[in-house]
C-alpha cells in the first residue's frame, strides 16, 4: 500500500518489493488458520482436499517468491552494472513478464508436487508429525515404495532451491565487489540495498534447504523449522526491508500524516 500511494517509489525496485510483500503476507497465512483451530479443538484433523489445498498453496507461494528473488537480484544488477541504461531496460512491461514469470513458476513447481501426491495409495497410517500437510510428511503416508517418488520431488524442491540459493548468492556477492570500487552515496546505497536483499535470502532459504534438501525423514527440530519457515520469517522480511530503507520510512511517515493528521 505504501509503495502503490506515493509516487516517490514508483520504481522496480519497489514495485518487486511490493509484489514480495504480498507473497509473505499471503504465505504467512496458509497454516496459523487450520493450527489456531487445533489448538483449541481436541482432535486435530485435517480432511485429505484441506492437506493437499494446504500443499499446494505452499509450494504455489513458496516458488513464486523463490523465483522472485531471482528476478530481484536481476533488477539490482541493472542498476548496477548498467546504471546508464536502468531505465531503457528495466521498463513496467518487463517488472510485469518477471513478476508473472514468478507465479507461473511457483504454479508450475506446486502442481508437479500435487499431480505426484494426489495418486499416492493411502491406506495405513494417517498421522502426520507436523503442524500442517507438506510434501515431506505426507509422502511418508504411502503405502507403497515412494524411494523413486522422493528423488522425484527433491530434484523439483531441494534441488532447484540449491541451484536458486547458489546462484543468487553468486550474483549478489559479484554485485558487491563491484560495490567496492566506489565510495559515492549512490554506491553506499545500492550496497545497502544488496546487504538487505541477502539477509531475506538467507532467511528464506535457510529454512527450505534444511526441510527439502535432505532424505525425507522426521527429525526433532522439524516443527520448530517450519513454524519458522512458514510463519515468523515471512512476516519478518516486511519490517527487515522497511526498517533498513529511509524511502519507504518517509513513505510510511507521509501516509500516516495524510490520513491521520
Amino acid at each position: 500500500l505504501t509503495v502503490r500511494g506515493d509516487p516517490q517509489l514508483d520504481s522496480p525496485m519497489y514495485f518487486f518489493l511490493a509484489n514480495l510483500a504480498f507473497l509473505d503476507i499471503c504465505y504467512c497465512s496458509i497454516t496459523p488458520p487450520k493450527m489456531l483451530a487445533d489448538f483449541f479443538s481436541q482432535q486435530k484433523t485435517i480432511s485429505s482436499r484441506s492437506c493437499i489445498a494446504q500443499l499446494f498453496f505452499l509450494h504455489f507461494l513458496g516458488g513464486a517468491e523463490i523465483f522472485l528473488l531471482i528476478a530481484m537480484a536481476f533488477d539490482r544488477y541493472v542498476a548496477i552494472c548498467k546504471p546508464l541504461h536502468y531505465a531503457t531496460l528495466m521498463r513496467k512491461m518487463l517488472c510485469w513478464v518477471l513478476v508473472g514469470t514468478a507465479w507461473a513458476g511457483g504454479f508450475t513447481h506446486s502442481i508437479i508436487q500435487v499431480a505426484f501426491v494426489v495418486h499416492l495409495p493411502f491406506c495405513g497410517p494417517n498421522e502426520l508429525d507436523n503442524f500442517f500437510c507438506d510434501v515431506t510428511q505426507v509422502i511418508k503416508l504411502a503405502c507403497t515404495n515412494t524411494y523413486i517418488l522422493e528423488f522425484i520431488m527433491f530434484v523439483n524442491s531441494g534441488l532447484v532451491i540449491l541451484i536458486c540459493f547458489i546462484l543468487l548468492l553468486i550474483s549478489y556477492g559479484v554485485l558487491l565487489i563491484r560495490l567496492k570500487t566506489g565510495i559515492s552515496r549512490g554506491n553506499s546505497k545500492a550496497a545497502s540495498t544488496c546487504t538487505t536483499h541477502i539477509i531475506i535470502v538467507f532467511i528464506m532459504f535457510g529454512p527450505a534447504i534444511y526441510i527439502y534438501c535432505r532424505p525425507f525423514c522426521s527429525l526433532p527440530l522439524d516443527k520448530v523449522v517450519a513454524v519458522f519457515h512458514t510463519m515468523v520469517f515471512p512476516l519478518m522480511n516486511p519490517m527487515i526491508y522497511t526498517l533498513r530503507n529511509r524511502e519507504i520510512l518517509s513513505a510510511m511517515k507521509r501516509l500516516l500524516l495524510q490520513y491521520f493528521l
